[in-house]
């Protein structure tokens, strides 16, 4: 996820409710969605008692029960979510069998190369003696899935085991690797299950993609794309939109994936940390995690900042994100002859090992007032501003060749790939300094960009991002968390062809890099996976302390 998507509503419990009435511009009346729980359990009654049941605590008015319903559910949490206004939600807390309340808010969304980096070789070891993750079904709850990449072909892969009793929302599509697709958005949502954001199709392939041949992004990264569990199959639940997820949706589609019988919950999703008993992803995932279905979710991406976790529950398995021993690399030589290594998609090989004036003006670090007297057929640093392609436009349009983009102090030495379609090398903090040390200080000073495609074995790695975020955990400081790091720097994975991102060169089969622990966590969900078929009888708790326990914490 973006931190861009961060979008945080204050979370209360219906005492705040009570308390919090002494401000006089708050609208009452207004209606929004509350989660609540109540005290009997609803396991013994079928659809329609349970939706009968939850109506009764409704008000009585001239509004349709149906449409104040959003959600019922049964499995992991004895509840339901309903649009009221707050005196409603009150009035609801009155009845009998009334536990608590929780106003819904909005949770932010949290490949070619990845199953290799982590050992997975298709001649043997793990990957074989689990059979690629075969009989295993991963839910994942995220933005939908573009079900007609070819990464969810289902060469090789089973029919689903006869517990499964989840339906297809896609007219056509589905197969024995992609047995099921739910849209649980409260709203209205024409697409149904179809992902219009591309966040959960690459997040899906990453956990449970086929192999694939001549995957790679702009001719970039090329090999056999593979998701961890290739042979696993995918149950996809759709509860995010435009990288918006509320809660309620959430809480259903963790209840809707345990109610269709998956092994492993992946939930790329996750929010500012919250008590253990007023989080409700927390509590539905912890009635998840008692029926034996292992459940992985973000660490979240607020980091370097300590205590910025999300998902902290002990029960959760809560990753972070690291980088990997691949780069797209772009070399910047300079007149001097100092050598820097950085990155770019952008790759000119027409225009390599050219000399050209290199320009930087140490009062407009960002870019942000050139003009063309100044950087007309150079070469420009910049400190990157917004964004690396927003500051990259910035250097073409006042007549720039090319653009030397140096990363914020904060990102460290993490750098995240993008394509300018601009002559580019991305930079760290560290090394932009003597970049532009150079540039201010020498007489003529020169440099040349140098690409060299994708390169296999750099080092060190793995390497915690520095947007992953840190602990130590706010709300249960005693247990480490998060538990595991997973890849999660420039990740390349299936991405829709009709969403902004991808490579439109080749049809359906087009990819797109990625960062963040969003696309760390289906690693780990992957890797669940082929634990879970490995040792069938082995409980989350089991799978979850083989995954830390066995991790390697050195390059």
């Amino acid at each position: 996820m973006c931190l861009s998507l961060f979008a945080f509503v204050s979370f209360f419990s219906y005492p705040c409710m009570v308390s919090c009435r002494e401000n006089p511009h708050r609208n009452t009346n207004q209606l929004q969605t509350y989660v609540i729980q109540l005290e009997t359990s609803t396991a013994s009654l079928d659809a329609d008692g349970l939706n009968i049941w939850h109506k009764s605590f409704l008000p009585v008015s001239d509004d349709d029960s149906d449409r104040r319903l959003v959600h019922s559910y049964s499995q992991v949490f004895s509840g339901f979510a309903a649009r009221l206004t707050e005196e409603e939600a009150k009035s609801v807390a009155k009845k009998e069998g009334f536990l608590r309340v929780y106003p819904d808010r909005v949770l932010p969304l949290l490949t070619t190369h990845t199953p290799g980096f982590l050992g997975l070789q298709s001649g043997g070891g793990t990957w074989r003696a689990a059979s690629f993750g075969k009989g295993i079904i991963i839910g994942l709850l995220d933005s939908g899935l573009d079900h007609d990449h070819p990464s969810f072909h289902d060469d090789g892969v089973p029919p689903p085991p006869t517990k499964w009793k989840g339906s297809c929302g896609f007219k056509t599509g589905c197969n024995n690797k992609l047995i099921g697709a739910k849209n649980l958005l409260g709203g209205s949502s024409p697409d149904g299950p179809i992902d219009a954001v591309g966040h959960g199709t690459h997040t899906a392939s990453t956990a449970a993609g086929n192999f694939l041949n001549n995957a790679s992004y702009y001719g970039l990264a090329g090999g056999t794309a593979a998701g961890i569990a290739p042979h696993a199959h995918l149950a996809i639940y759709k509860v995010c939109i435009t990288g918006r997820c509320q809660l309620s949706d959430v809480l259903a589609g963790i209840d809707a994936a345990v109610g269709d019988g998956v092994d492993v919950i992946s939930i790329s999703i996750g929010g500012d940390a919250t008590p253990f008993n007023d989080d409700v992803l927390a509590i539905g995932a912890f009635g998840a995690v008692k029926k034996g279905i292992f459940v992985s979710c973000a660490a979240g991406n607020s980091g370097p900042v300590e205590r910025t976790l999300s998902n902290e529950a002990p029960w959760l398995l809560t990753v972070a994100a690291s980088t990997v021993d691949r780069s797209q690399r772009a070399t910047v030589k300079l007149g001097d002859g100092q050598k820097f290594n950085g990155e770019s998609l952008d790759q000119y090989p027409t225009s390599s090992g050219s000399l050209l004036t290199l320009f930087h003006m140490y009062t407009d670090p960002y870019c942000k007032s050139l003009n063309s007297s100044q950087v007309e057929g150079k070469v420009v640093a910049c400190l990157v501003y917004r964004t690396p392609n927003y500051t990259a436009t910035l250097v073409k349009a006042a007549g720039g060749v090319g653009v030397i983009l140096i990363s914020t102090e904060i990102a460290g030495y993490t750098i995240l790939d993008n394509r300018c379609n601009f002559p580019a090398a991305i930079v760290s903090n560290e090394d932009g300094d003597r970049i532009t040390s150079y540039a201010t200080l020498a007489t003529k000073p020169t440099v040349s960009i140098t690409y060299d495609g994708t390169i296999i074995g750099t080092s060190p790695a793995p390497v915690v991002a520095s947007f992953s975020s840190r602990g130590p955990s706010r709300n249960g400081p005693g247990i480490l968390k998060p538990d595991v790091s997973g890849p999660g720097v420039n990740i390349l994975a299936a991405w829709p062809s009709d969403v902004v991102g991808g490579d439109g060169r080749m049809g359906r089969m087009t990819f797109n890099f990625q960062s963040g622990t969003s696309m760390a966590t289906p690693h780990l969900s992957g890797v669940a996976a082929l634990l879970k078929s490995l040792h069938p009888g082995w409980s989350p708790a089991a799978i979850k302390s083989a995954i830390i326990t066995t991790s390697d914490d050195k390059d």
